[in-house]
């Protein structure tokens, strides 16, 4: 098993006060809700300084949930398809 690079963890955006936009809360969730969400988050995403390691990582685990990198799951399956094919 390789040792993944974590190192750009500490200073993502993400951290702290706004991790909860990051993942679907445990309880039910609207649509319009869950876009709301959605956006805050990849507004975050896109000025933090770490975007592009940060989806690498979650790419490379195959990471299922939340936002990564500006990437919802789906929009991450979806590239990783377009990847393969």
């Amino acid at each position: 098993m390789i040792a993944l690079d974590r190192t750009w963890q500490p200073i993502a955006l993400c951290s702290g006060n706004h991790s909860h936009l990051f993942f679907p809360p445990s309880t039910s969730e609207r649509k319009d809700e869950r876009e709301k969400r959605e956006a805050r988050a990849k507004s975050i995403c896109q000025i933090c300084p770490v975007k592009l390691p940060c989806l690498e990582y979650a790419a490379e685990i195959k990471e299922p949930y939340g936002i990564w990198g500006g990437l919802t799951e789906a929009e991450r399956r979806q590239v990783l398809a377009m990847a393969t094919a």
